[in-house]
């Protein structure tokens, strides 16, 4: 199909959709009222006036935006003078994003992918440069940035084959927006390589950045102290996703007493109620972070699970873990990032599904800082077996900060590759 008649097909489609995207954000802010906020933003429309010329850096979700965040400081060291605009499209993007600004910067949600939104967009902020985060091409937003002589750059960029063989499934929209990226920073060769398939031109290997996030010693020091309270192991399964709660507290309840503490650390704030009442619904005496400040009362010391129901702490929980599950590793859903539990020295147990972070889990693999299980009920019982045996788990622990230094300088690398652009 010619790029022309894709566009203008796709552009009507997104059109008519309008209504129930605006609908589904309406929804979803029931729960999180972050998206209720600025909805003309979703569609271009931008009050009062802003100065020109600031760096545009766009970071989909919680975890782009903490990566963006190294990137970002990066810069200003670079350059001082720099004035950023961060985009969001989710309410944990915007609100991690939202330290992240200083004086002169702004922030806005990234407008639908509707010509009339993106040139609004455009119209109105007039970056200097485009950076996008990771995974993020949108066939309209390109094709008008470059109308508006914007370049644009995929930053700590990566793309599963899973990815790779969907984009070639739509290659009359994707093939001329990858094509109009300017530059692309890959995270690994592999990334790299199938970038240059879907139609990227210039492509560079940068590494990732989520090894240079910076992780905050204070809270890996609660964590540490809040283990030492328990005085017991800490089994955690961090960043779960849809369906791995149930299925471990299935495993957990065939444990014998005493047990370790076992933590739940959820990858969405949305499902925070329904997994308490999951917990308490296996008959688990539950204590849910959000209950106390700075330290643990007495009944959370002596629950059998702990609800991490809180934001932006997962250097706390990992300082807290003797050993952590990998979350969405035990379903078909490509595995978290394990980089901040190294960074944490933590110990990790992946599941067998890690192709989102392929070469990340296999390094760490290598490195000695995780180990791989078939399935979640080897991933408990290797579990439990390292929360006996501490020699093992310090072992793990030295392997893991070890991998995490070896692997920095992404963002210095990312950093003098964008000032080209930025003049």
């Amino acid at each position: 199909m010619p790029e022309g008649l894709a566009l203008a097909l796709y552009a009507a489609a997104l059109r008519l959709l309008t209504p129930f995207y605006l609908l589904r954000l309406w929804r979803r802010g029931a729960r999180e009222p972050l998206y209720r906020h600025a909805l003309a933003e979703r569609l271009g429309f931008v009050s009062g006036s802003t100065a020109p010329g600031r760096l545009w850096v766009h970071a989909v979700s919680l975890g782009e935006t903490r990566a963006a965040s190294a990137l970002i400081s990066a810069l200003r060291e670079r350059d001082p003078s720099l004035r950023f605009l961060l985009t969001h499209s989710t309410a944990t993007g915007r609100e991690a994003g939202q330290p992240l600004l200083k004086d002169g910067d702004a922030q806005a949600w990234l407008p639908y992918d509707t010509p009339g939104a993106v040139r609004r967009f455009l119209r109105h902020w007039q970056p200097r440069l485009g950076v996008l985060m990771e995974t993020e091409v949108w066939p309209t937003l390109q094709r008008e940035a470059e109308r508006a002589a914007v370049p644009m750059v995929l930053a700590n960029a990566r793309l599963s084959e899973r990815s790779l063989r969907q984009g070639q499934r739509f290659a009359s929209l994707m093939r001329p927006a990858a094509r109009r990226m300017t530059l692309a920073l890959a995270q690994t060769e592999a990334d790299a390589q199938r970038i240059r398939a879907i139609g990227t031109t210039r492509v560079e290997l940068a590494g990732n950045l989520k090894y240079d996030i910076a992780v905050d010693p204070a809270l890996i020091a609660r964590g540490h102290a809040w283990a030492a309270l328990l005085g017991r192991p800490v089994l955690m399964l961090a960043v779960s996703r849809e369906g791995e709660e149930a299925a471990l507290l299935a495993e957990w309840v065939k444990v014998p007493s005493p047990r370790p503490l076992l933590a739940i650390v959820p990858r969405h704030p949305q499902r925070f109620d329904e997994i308490a009442g999951l917990i308490e619904g296996a008959g688990f005496k539950l204590a849910r972070r959000s209950g106390w400040a700075d330290q643990p009362p007495a009944d959370a010391l002596q629950a059998d699970v702990w609800l991490g129901d809180s934001m932006r702490e997962m250097p706390l929980y990992y300082g807290l873990a003797s050993v952590a599950l990998l979350g969405g590793s035990f379903e078909p859903l490509g595995g978290q990032n394990l980089i901040e539990a190294a960074a944490c020295g933590c110990p990790v147990l992946a599941g067998p599904h890690t192709f989102n972070f392929a070469e990340a889990t296999e390094l760490a693999l290598a490195a000695g800082a995780a180990e791989r299980c078939a399935s979640l009920a080897e991933a408990v019982s290797r579990g439990l077996g390292l929360c006996a045996d501490t020699a093992a788990r310090d072992v793990m622990s030295a392997n893991a900060l070890a991998f995490s230094a070896a692997h920095r300088g992404a963002a210095l690398r990312m950093a003098k590759a964008l000032q080209a652009f930025i003049g």
